[in-house]
């Protein structure tokens, strides 16, 4: 069955219009909780990130949920890692973030989580795409489920970050420059970083409701990369609007992605005899940290875009470590998500265990030039099964001799055909890159 509101991280969307509209989350609020009562469920916490319309749209889920008689528990601004972890340990049978993770202020969204802090299975978030279509009916008033509210849930996260560190060591001496993306994580990741040891310089943490990932955080590096720079100091670490990615910026300005941190973090991790396996990355990968990889003797797989097929696949082959170029890193034998805090922490229990700086530590890495193009599609005509897009491809492949890759993949969270190309040439790779995204603008992209 194909999907009719729910992509690869939720139900995403422009607030005002379907389905991010305060009567489409009631009744999303209300066919979860339907679906989800079915197998026991009575109590499931709500989290949010700090946009303006989270309030709108958290009133419209509680009343959702309430009218089908589930208990709806509010944390108020929390990455989404953080309901993740809260669900487990509040012993909740789910949990929902309203969030639009790195997008602009006017989208939001709806994820769930299921009682284990995992994404909700395909078949139950089918179930409730059904139970959309089925007439509304509130259960009885003495049924209605009733809201409240979990004061300390930031000081809750903060320790559960703090024990994905090491006791022994400490980040005492480090200057350390956190860019919070006016997000979720603007009153959790200062205080989990200072209690540490760090010396912390904040931006991007004083949210107004409009300018969450603003230029700023892990999709906007640069006003990081200069602060570190003005600052002398040590590393910055960015975060997106919902804290589940991270970016990282050494003491030199230059940014490391997430194919270079999941680099690092299981170079470290097999250095100490940690690593259970090997690392699942995606599509998107680089190229050069697959074969980085394979010189220390690390098995490597590639699953689908999507933090939800690398943790599919991670479940399926029995190892603890994977992650996407994007910041999304899934350290299993810490979080059971994405986690920005805890995945820069692993980095820097690496920097302090090793006695180098992150632009040492980072070494051994140079990743192959990779250009990304998003291509607006407004519908219509497939550009990926468009003849003159394919002999593009094609024609690409041919001109990077085996000595790179192209990627088209439509995205699931936004509007977009993604267009990606890497080889050893930056100039021959962005060539490319654009020659193809000009086909597929020809063929139906808005």
């Amino acid at each position: 069955m194909s999907r009719k509101y729910f992509g690869t991280d939720g139900v995403r969307g422009l607030v005002g219009k379907a389905p991010i509209t305060p009567d489409f989350v009631m009744r999303l609020g209300w066919a979860a909780g339907k679906v989800l009562a079915r197998q026991g469920t009575r109590k499931v916490l709500i989290g949010k990130d700090t946009r303006i319309s989270g309030y709108m749209l958290e009133s419209a889920m509680e009343a959702g949920l309430s009218a089908a008689g589930i208990q709806a528990v509010l944390l108020g601004p929390m990455p989404t890692p953080a309901v993740a972890y809260l669900t487990r340990a509040f012993r909740a049978e789910a949990g929902v973030v309203i969030s639009a993770s790195h997008n602009p202020y006017y989208d939001n969204g709806i994820k769930f989580f299921s009682q284990d802090g995992t994404k909700l299975p395909d078949e139950v978030e089918l179930e409730i795409e059904r139970q959309l279509d089925a007439p509304f009916e509130c259960v009885e008033s003495a049924k209605l489920g009733k809201a409240t509210r979990i004061d300390d849930a930031p000081g809750r996260y903060i320790e559960y970050c703090k024990s994905a560190f090491p006791g022994e060591l400490s980040l005492d001496g480090l200057k350390i420059v956190l860019d919070c993306a006016h997000g979720a994580t603007y009153h959790i990741a200062p205080s989990v970083f200072r209690e540490l040891g760090a010396e912390v310089v904040v931006i991007g943490g004083t949210p107004n409701g409009l300018n969450i990932n603003d230029h700023v955080g892990s999709t906007h590096p640069e006003a990081l990369m200069q602060r570190v720079c003005e600052e002398q100091a040590d590393l910055g670490i960015a975060f997106d609007g919902d804290g589940d990615r991270v970016m990282m910026v050494d003491g030199a300005g230059q940014v490391i992605d997430g194919d270079e941190i999941l680099f690092m973090i299981a170079r470290d991790q097999l250095s100490r005899g940690k690593l259970a396996g090997g690392v699942v990355g995606t599509q998107m990968t680089n190229l050069a940290m697959e074969l980085a990889l394979q010189d220390l003797g690390i098995p490597f797989c590639r699953a689908k875009v999507g933090d939800r097929y690398v943790m599919e696949m991670l479940k399926e082959l029995g190892w603890r470590l994977g992650g996407e170029n994007s910041g999304h890193i899934i350290c299993l034998d810490h979080a059971t998500t994405g986690d920005g805090i805890v995945a820069a922490l692993q980095v820097l229990q690496a920097v302090v265990r090793a006695g180098v700086s992150l632009l040492q530590l980072r070494a051994g890495l140079q990743l192959f030039p990779q250009t990304l193009v998003n291509v607006r599609f407004a519908g219509g005509v497939d550009p990926l099964a468009d003849p003159a897009v394919q002999q593009a491809v094609e024609q690409a492949e041919q001109a990077l001799a085996g000595r790179g890759r192209v990627l088209l993949r439509k995205s699931g969270t936004e509007p977009l055909i993604r267009v990606m190309v890497e080889g050893h040439e930056a100039a021959l790779v962005n060539a490319l890159a654009e020659k193809i995204a000009e086909q597929v603008r020809h063929c139906g992209a808005a």
